[in-house]
């Protein structure tokens, strides 16, 4: 079959140029190309693909096709699409490019795309590989398909979220980076804002009452404070926050409270600025045992009650397989929420999904619903 496409073909620029010059009046000149039937991606050297995240930037996968034939020398553009089936209902373009008739994608990149089309971490699943051609710089005219080919890969997890950690004498931790340092929960719907609620004390003197967030538990950098330096850093309700290393060299100015109670700590890296809010807890139900239960637990597991606050509950340490997880009170009554990893449990919510098994410190709060699951070895 035979196609009349006007000037804007791209890779034609040089052939036209000589009927343009003539005159704007003229009817701008047509060139004729054929539909290609079809042309194929050739299989991949390797069917069976083990990623690992050791090595996020090795090549792990060349795609390499023919050349479709339009019938006059032409610039391709071309789209690997992949897929979790093979009729495509669910697709995803891995990458667009001009010209090449290959692309080889790095252990990530593959992780990422297979990630996109709904396959399983640390599961052995089929991934299906297609190419599209198509002619037009703005638009993709003539748009042809190359064969499918099928690979079995099985793609690592990708924690995508950063923890964060109280450490200071106003909290449970004290001054210690690494003693059950309590996490800040993170809002499901923005990965950059986070919040706790609950106790923070005291004590005597100007220098108590105070604590600073750390990201790793264990070591003092990155840490996060306010704007002003020490010991010149008053006790304020909110503000700017600083970090070191990431907006400077010393150590950030402390947070504080003026004296014990309950206060909500919100702190957003998206604009760099934290809130801090008195709570009243005055007439919370205080819960004798809290028990993390579900399919993606073995056993039902009483969680633990933080030192001076009963209104956190924390369990670490503990393995999760694939299902769903809830928070059971001595009442009788389960608390479930509909995000992974974060999110805000209700009573009679719906399970937790957890979607990939491993070793997770899981924290509830019973005054806000606040939950996180942290995994420990991704």
């Amino acid at each position: 079959m035979k196609i009349h496409l006007n000037k804007y073909l791209i890779g034609l620029s040089v052939l036209l140029s000589a009927f343009l010059i003539t005159s704007c009046d003229e009817v701008a000149d047509e060139m004729t190309v054929e539909e290609p039937e079809s042309f194929t991606l050739s299989e991949l050297d390797i069917s069976e693909i083990e990623l690992d995240q050791t090595n996020p930037e090795n090549p792990v996968a060349t795609f390499v096709w023919t050349d479709p034939d339009y019938g006059q020398q032409t610039v391709e553009n071309y789209d690997l699409e992949f897929s979790d089936t093979e009729n495509f209902e669910n697709s995803f373009v891995v990458t667009s490019l001009s010209g090449d008739r290959d692309i080889t994608l790095s252990t990530r990149e593959l992780n990422s795309a297979v990630g996109e089309i709904g396959l399983p971490p640390s599961e052995w699943n089929t991934a299906y590989a297609r190419i599209i051609s198509s002619l037009g710089r703005s638009q993709s005219e003539l748009p042809v398909t190359s064969n499918i080919i099928s690979f079995e890969v099985k793609p690592y997890f990708n924690y995508p979220f950063n923890d964060f950690f109280l450490v200071g004498n106003g909290t449970s931790a004290g001054w210690s980076n690494d003693n059950n340092n309590p996490p800040l929960f993170r809002d499901a719907s923005n990965p950059d804002l986070y919040r706790y609620t609950g106790f923070f004390q005291k004590g005597g003197g100007i220098d108590n009452g105070r604590f600073k967030v750390i990201s790793v538990k264990g070591q003092w950098q990155p840490q996060w404070g306010t704007t002003f330096s020490e010991p010149d850093d008053p006790i304020e309700n909110s503000g700017g926050i600083a970090g070191n290393p990431t907006t400077q060299d010393s150590d950030p100015g402390r947070f504080g409270v003026e004296s014990s109670g309950y206060y909500t700590f919100t702190i957003d890296f998206g604009n760099n600025e934290y809130t801090m809010e008195p709570f009243n807890a005055s007439n919370a139900t205080e819960f004798t045992s809290i028990t993390l239960q579900g399919s993606g637990i073995t056993a039902s597991t009483e969680m633990n009650q933080l030192s001076i606050d009963p209104h956190i509950w924390y369990l670490n340490g503990v393995s999760l397989e694939t299902g769903g997880i809830q928070f059971e009170t001595n009442t009788g009554n389960s608390w479930g929420g509909d995000t992974s990893f974060s999110g805000v449990a209700t009573e009679g919510g719906a399970s937790i999904d957890i979607i990939v098994a491993d070793e997770y410190n899981v924290w509830f709060n019973d005054l806000t619903g606040d939950y996180i699951f942290i995994p420990l070895n991704f």
